[in-house]
């Protein structure tokens, strides 16, 4: 955290020499994925909203987490207690602690900030009681294992690994359960079945989506620069090193896949829209959310090799801009 604290300050430095003020830039920084390669430290709880972490975080509380299991008592050296702690450091450090499973530079805790404990972004306290629930893309029941192995596949790019002969993972692989046993543990104490209220924010109202044909990538990418996404992003989009943090790549080969959620751009302008800017989210209209997201998924991506699995029975969503390219019809199915 001192590390991270003092490389911004000497950027800031920098900033103001070249007679730009850094901290008046700094609000519009648009950090979407962030890689939390350290757990915590004992921070400030101000930053709190309920169980989760405020989306108006401060340079404090970027990287806590409310329930830490590394550093929680209750929990014992039992084999249940461990696979908790494993599956909390695969979910902040995925490529680190699962490499077989993430090929990209993608972590968990890029979409699902603080640990799937930050509001609007993603948080995942209290969602295990949910599930099993329906899937629409695969047109069937999916249990929480089902889910986690979708993650790993599409958003870490768990497919990529196929040609070097390593298995998919499957809802019984190790750190598919170390996983479930992390997120079950944030379940503790919810209500089964019945959906925290935190859950499902990050979307864009309906009357606010804009058609694909009317969304410009060429206006997304000057946005990216007008609001100092290249800050931390840099100009490629894989990220600039500020201390002991990097973001992680937004296209290219170490992204997510063509198969992920944040694939489909009102998916990801959702994202962008109430987790974004990293420390003052929400500033960002929902148009210029709409248009960044074109511009990241006009971008080349590795390839999900089973997209013609998907959406059998359901109809194509209009946004899967990446099944568009390959040929299925926009809110189409899936011939059988």
């Amino acid at each position: 955290m001192k590390t991270f604290a003092k490389a911004f300050q000497n950027r800031g430095k920098i900033r103001k020499n070249a007679d730009f003020s850094f901290a008046s830039k700094f609000p519009y920084l648009l950090c979407l994925v962030w890689i939390s390669s350290v757990a915590a430290t004992a921070c400030s709880r101000a930053g709190n909203s309920g169980p989760l972490i405020s989306s108006r975080t401060t340079m404090m509380t970027a990287w806590e987490f409310p329930k830490n299991p590394l550093t929680d008592p209750t929990l014992d050296d039992s084999k249940l207690s461990n696979e908790i702690r494993w599956g909390f450091r695969i979910f902040t450090n995925t490529p680190g602690e699962a490499p077989r499973l993430a090929p990209s530079k993608v972590s968990c805790n890029n979409c699902h900030l603080n640990g799937g404990q930050r509001d609007h972004s993603l948080p995942l306290v209290g969602v295990a009681g949910m599930f099993p629930e329906y899937n629409r893309r695969s047109g069937r029941l999916y249990s929480l294992g089902d889910r986690i192995v979708d993650c790993f596949v599409r958003s870490e790019n768990g497919t990529g690994n196929i040609e070097d002969g390593e298995a998919l993972p499957t809802p019984a692989s190790k750190e598919v359960l170390a996983v479930s046993a992390y997120i079950t543990w944030l379940g503790r104490g919810y209500e089964v079945g019945k959906n925290p209220v935190w859950r499902g924010q990050n979307v864009i109202a309906s009357s606010n989506l804009i058609p694909l044909e009317k969304l410009d990538p060429r206006k997304g990418e000057a946005l990216f620069h007008e609001h100092f996404c290249t800050d931390c992003h840099g100009e490629d989009g894989q990220g600039v090193a500020i201390g002991d943090k990097k973001p992680g790549p937004l296209w290219g080969p170490d992204s997510w896949n063509d198969g992920a959620g944040a694939a489909r751009v009102y998916t990801l302008a959702g994202i962008i829209r109430f987790s974004m800017p990293y420390l003052d989210p929400g500033r960002l209209t929902d148009e210029q959310a709409q248009q960044l997201a074109a511009f990241i998924n006009s971008k080349p991506r590795p390839s999900y090799p089973f997209k013609q699995q998907d959406y059998r029975t359901e109809k194509l969503p209009a946004d899967a801009v990446y099944y568009l390219k390959e040929g299925r019809s926009q809110g189409s199915q899936k011939p059988e």
